[in-house]
């Protein structure tokens, strides 16, 4: 018997509004009948910059930025084509990247 997934990753800067944006998808999935694992927070990339704060001389006076990017994870257990419709037309935060993966 073929089982089949439905697999969500959703990355954000922010992430209230990613946190928000993954129980909108599982409120939604739910909704409509099909079992939600998730959503299971992966590990955070942190991106590190160092700028020097003049452009003449002054190495020692640097700046340090950093951009955190995170992630979720949620899986759609057996979907029916109205869960996938419905997914499809979810309309969320500009901020939020999605991949989905049937």
């Amino acid at each position: 018997m073929f089982k089949s997934k439905i697999r969500i990753r959703l990355k954000a800067y922010d992430h209230r509004v990613l946190d928000q944006s993954a129980q909108r998808i599982v409120e939604t999935a739910e909704r409509t009948g099909a079992r939600v694992v998730g959503p299971v927070p992966l590990p955070t990339r942190i991106e590190k910059f160092t700028v020097m704060r003049s452009s003449f001389i002054d190495k020692d006076s640097q700046e340090h930025f950093e951009i955190r990017t995170h992630k979720r994870l949620i899986d759609v257990l057996d979907p029916d084509s109205k869960t996938i419709d419905t997914l499809m037309r979810l309309n969320l935060p500009a901020g939020v990247d999605i991949e989905i993966k049937i």
